[in-house]
């Protein structure tokens, strides 16, 4: 098998993977990064799905958790929305997402952790979900 056919059967098991976590938004997203730099596009697709999240071991699930906390770690607000919409989508409830953030208060610290309610509530509004107030 080439290179060529390995990194099409990676693309492939990627991009569904991928469309089928984010939806439309997502997806949308990844063709701007497409129509700027196409190989970045690839990449995304190809490393982070198709080899990365379509990997045995972890859920989707588990595996959207490990990244929401570090983006939140990082201070990547500008990823959070779409994995935000992705936890979703695979099943994560929204007060499971606030528990992530919560949790990373205590790593991350205050300013990366509010920072992340924030997209996140917002994210929450977009697609009409209501928080019920949480427990201390």
């Amino acid at each position: 098998m080439t290179q060529n056919r390995l990194n099409q059967n990676r693309y492939e098991r990627g991009l569904e993977l991928f469309q089928n976590m984010v939806g439309p938004q997502g997806t949308a997203a990844l063709e701007e990064v497409r129509q700027c730099y196409p190989d970045m596009a690839e990449f995304i697709v190809a490393n982070g799905f198709g080899d990365i999240y379509s990997r045995p071991g972890l859920d989707l699930k588990q595996r959207e958790l490990i990244t929401l906390s570090s983006l939140i770690t990082q201070g990547a607000a500008e990823q959070l929305p779409m994995h935000v919409n992705a936890a979703l989508n695979i099943g994560l409830t929204p007060e499971e997402l606030i528990e992530v953030v919560i949790q990373c208060t205590a790593y991350a610290g205050f300013p990366k952790a509010l920072s992340a309610f924030n997209v996140m509530i917002g994210e929450f509004r977009n697609r009409g979900i209501e928080l019920t107030a949480g427990r201390v």
